[in-house]
């Protein structure tokens, strides 16, 4: 009921999931990121604790085949389950069971990683990846918007659609960019207003905030005040 697309950014090892379907809130159970180690979604009768299980094989160093063959060892429900991943080192590996909803199924490349199940058809996953591999130039978060407007073009989720989700990492412990739309009669193009508000307001931050290498961040208070001013707040820290 549920297609998503993992990629990874080779020049700067930034992962992102994108996903979308018609069901409430998939941004709560289906996508996994993790800094320096891959992207991994989890869907169709979702078991959440399959993405945390993966990112740890993969960070142990298994490749994504066999980091979700051991977190599906012991899941009695794996015929129900649809599960794809994407490591460090741009590798892709998804599994569907046998009992999935048609159509399912998945195709992948060099560093991006395309999965759905209860889908129109198999050209939603088949023009979602031929999407992702068409827009080069864009940044990662549009690539993968423009990739998951294609899929939707193509048909989408056989029955309708309600919600989609983004998550973006690149160095630090938490995403860069980890948006939500719940419930939407169109959640592709709500998404893709959320990452506007993010590119303008959250995105020039990033740097400022405390991170690995700079763990306070950015604390001159009169260089932040002046930018208050510029943005017209006449707000003022205490001293």
């Amino acid at each position: 009921m549920t297609w998503s697309i993992l990629a990874r950014d080779p020049a700067t090892g930034s992962f992102a999931v994108g996903v979308t379907t018609c069901a409430f809130a998939v941004g709560a159970s289906c996508p996994f990121v993790r800094a320096g180690v891959g992207a991994v979604s989890t869907q169709s009768m979702t078991n959440r604790y399959l993405g945390p299980a993966v990112l740890d094989g993969m960070a142990r160093g298994l490749h994504p085949a066999a980091a979700i063959q051991g977190a599906l060892a012991g899941d009695e429900g794996r015929g129900i389950r649809q599960v794809h991943a994407l490591d460090r080192h741009g590798r892709a590996a998804a599994w569907t069971g046998e009992n999935c909803v048609e159509w399912c199924g998945d195709a992948a490349g060099r560093d991006v990683s395309v999965a759905g199940n209860m889908l129109s058809g198999a050209a939603v996953v088949a023009d979602t990846l031929a999407r992702y591999l068409a827009n080069d130039p864009l940044p990662l978060p549009e690539r993968i918007m423009a990739a998951l407007d294609a899929g939707e073009a193509a048909g989408g989720d056989r029955r309708g659609r309600q919600s989609a989700a983004l998550k973006v990492i690149s160095t630090e412990d938490f995403p860069d960019a980890d948006l939500r739309v719940d419930d939407h009669l169109e959640p592709l193009a709500e998404l893709r207003r959320l990452l506007g508000v993010w590119r303008r307001e959250r995105a020039p931050g990033l740097l400022a905030a405390p991170r690995k290498d700079n763990p306070s961040g950015f604390t001159d208070l009169d260089a932040i005040e002046e930018g208050w001013k510029a943005r017209g707040l006449a707000l003022r820290f205490r001293r």
